[in-house]
């Protein structure tokens, strides 16, 4: 299968084109600035931004797997957008997909997305999965929790978040994720990319573990040789200085990381079952920190 991969050099991009290959597809990587890719793989840079620069990367392809994202762990930078990106770069990816015969798109969303969401990031993500849901293509939907593993961000920003030894947390950091590790998610999604079987499905998943906020911040200190004391900080303090802390240079988090701590980032009805798996199965953020503590992740 021809496959192209939107942002495909990132955290999650990276690892997924190597299963690609692994599995004999023929793999594209679009990217704002491509990097270096493995063999075989052909390399197209574009910006989702700019529908001109992106249209012409998509002839020839049978798929496409939308990874582009800004995190929603910390403010954009600039005059980059969460709507930019995700709702308006979904749109013009859909846009070439269609103009280019593609047959699937596999769209990497986020748990809780909704196009009222209380966040930025949250809003866009569900405006872009109505995008792809209401084109011709066959589709599936994928909200992962947040992804750990080499790479990522998830343990540098609850470093960010926090300090050693002591530290406050809003609500007492009582916000529940389900980490999802990336070597678990990747099969996933090559397997929804050459499946039929999948298309028109949204599938959530999350990992082997439910784990407050503070349980995190704990773990990830622990595996630096440190212990951390969580004192709770008032929702209402919590908004008050991060909206303030977003007009400060430099400063990489605002209001909307305040409103996303007040729900929690888990799943409901776990769909790693679709997969022949189950969660106990699957790699906890206990043993990557253990294991991998010196990484970066």
């Amino acid at each position: 299968m021809n496959v192209i991969v939107v942002g495909g050099t990132g955290f999650i991009g990276r690892p997924l084109t190597h299963e690609l290959i692994d599995r004999g597809h023929s793999v594209t990587v679009l990217s704002r600035s491509p990097s270096s890719v493995p063999d075989g793989v052909r390399s197209v840079s574009g910006d989702v931004r700019n529908a001109e620069s992106i249209s012409d990367a998509f002839e020839g392809m049978e798929a496409v797997i939308n990874l582009v994202a800004l995190s929603p762990l910390f403010e954009p930078s600039g005059n980059v957008t969460h709507k930019a990106v995700h709702l308006d770069g979904t749109r013009n990816i859909v846009e070439a997909a269609k103009a280019n015969g593609v047959e699937k798109i596999v769209q990497m969303s986020a748990l809780g997305a909704d196009p009222d969401g209380a966040t930025a990031y949250i809003r866009a993500k569900g405006q872009a999965e109505a995008v792809v849901t209401e084109s011709p293509i066959d589709q599936v939907i994928v909200r992962p929790s947040v992804v750990f593993g080499e790479g990522g961000e998830f343990v540098s920003f609850t470093k960010a978040l926090t300090t050693p030894y002591i530290t406050g947390l809003p609500g007492g950091g009582g916000t529940r994720f389900q980490p999802i590790w990336v070597g678990d998610l990747v099969p996933m999604l090559a397997a929804v990319t050459e499946d039929g079987t999948y298309v028109g499905k949204t599938l959530e998943l999350g990992g082997p573990e439910t784990l407050t906020l503070t349980e995190i911040t704990r773990l990830v200190y622990r595996t630096d040789g440190k212990r951390v004391v969580v004192l709770p900080i008032p929702m209402l303090f919590a908004r008050i200085g991060l909206t303030i802390a977003s007009v400060i240079p430099g400063v990489p988090m605002g209001p909307d990381q305040y409103r996303s701590l007040k729900f929690d980032n888990t799943v409901s009805d776990n769909d790693v079952t679709a997969f022949g798996e189950t969660a106990d199965n699957l790699r906890t953020l206990t043993d990557y920190l253990e294991h991998d503590s010196q990484r970066p992740s």
